[in-house]
């Protein structure tokens, strides 16, 4: 009879953690801001291809979660720790870092790093402001918000869309006006 050694075993426990992740939940999260970052770039009038790039980012936005399975595991319905929530705020610059030299366009990747910045220069991971943040990651930073407040959560139910933008506005610093602004008629469309 075969036994697994030490290092078969811990490979063993992280693809336990792995397949814990509820990656059907980010595979969904990332089809929607996928969708609604293609529809709102276009809305906003860019090329053809932009959108597509947008939607590209769109779905590979929170990959970088994935190298972060063994700090957000199991945790989904506890808060997290202070110390742990600088390792999650990580994942945008992960996710870059990963598909860095992989073929994807600079748009993409910096649409990826930057799309936890916030328009008054609040977000991570450079504090960015306004302009500063490159167009796809203000497109992504308000798409994301909309996907993840319109989305069940193991620790609260998903919001009506009236709800969601009513919460964003709340919040309307984080956002570039134009690209709300985009992103309410295309909401409003459907």
């Amino acid at each position: 009879m075969y036994r697994l050694g030490a290092a078969e075993t811990e490979t063993l426990k992280t693809s336990d953690r792995i397949l814990d992740f509820d990656l059907s939940a980010e595979l969904d999260h990332g089809i929607v801001v996928s969708n609604l970052a293609y529809e709102v770039a276009l809305e906003m009038g860019l090329e053809e291809s932009v959108c597509y790039e947008l939607a590209i980012a769109g779905m590979l936005h929170d990959i970088g979660k994935l190298r972060l399975t063994e700090y957000i595991n199991g945790r989904e319905k506890d808060p997290l720790l202070i110390e742990e929530l600088k390792y999650v705020r990580m994942h945008s610059t992960l996710g870059y870092e990963e598909l860095k030299g992989q073929g994807y366009s600079e748009f993409v990747l910096e649409s990826i790093l930057y799309h936890h910045e916030n328009y008054d220069g609040t977000g991570y991971p450079e504090n960015l402001a306004g302009e500063e943040i490159p167009i796809g990651g203000r497109i992504l930073r308000v798409c994301d918000v909309f996907a993840a407040l319109s989305s069940d959560r193991p620790y609260r139910t998903a919001f009506d869309v009236a709800t969601v933008v009513e919460l964003m506005i709340d919040e309307i610093k984080n956002f570039d006006m134009e690209v709300f602004l985009a992103f309410q008629r295309v909401i409003h469309k459907k």
